[in-house]
């Protein structure tokens, strides 16, 4: 029994791949992210980061190596943060003129990856009614995904898993 181990092997056992996405930031799944969730998760690891560098400079000058010990937290958090501001700047670019419904509706689901009625007319400027009528409509043509859930129907772009 030289070559074998009584251990099973299992999917993720001794092997160096990182769990989760290449979109995680510490466990959580960054594209699903509100911008503003994005913004403020980098916020609350640079600013610590960045005012007990600045202290340890200002009152023990001669230590400022230490501040390079832990600075590199700050790398995943700066690239988090622009990437909250761009995708900011993207989503008020992405905006639907007003009038083209059916764009609006799409911008939704491209964002949300599923939708309800209900949410659809919170995210856009139809009525829930609208809403319901234009996402049976998208489905009953095969350009969406029913998807049942807990009682309630949940449309989704074909290929999108889960939402935000």
């Amino acid at each position: 029994m030289c070559g074998r181990t009584s251990v099973a092997h299992r999917p993720g056992l001794g092997s160096w791949e990182r769990p989760g996405k290449s979109g995680d930031f510490f466990g959580i799944d960054v594209e699903k992210m509100d911008p503003k969730a994005r913004v403020t998760a980098a916020l609350v690891v640079l600013a610590p980061v960045a005012l007990s560098g600045f202290f340890l400079i200002a009152f023990v000058p001669g230590l400022w190596w230490i501040f390079t010990t832990y600075g590199w937290v700050s790398f995943p958090a700066f690239g988090l943060l622009l990437r909250g501001l761009a995708s900011q700047g993207n989503r008020k670019a992405m905006r639907a003129p007003a009038g083209d419904s059916e764009r609006e509706l799409l911008i939704a689901l491209r964002e949300h990856g599923e939708l309800t009625p209900v949410r659809a007319a919170t995210e856009t400027s139809l009525s829930v009614a609208e809403a319901d009528r234009m996402l049976k409509e998208l489905a009953g043509d095969g350009h969406l995904e029913v998807r049942a859930r807990g009682g309630g129907l949940f449309y989704a772009l074909w290929g999108k898993e889960g939402t935000r």
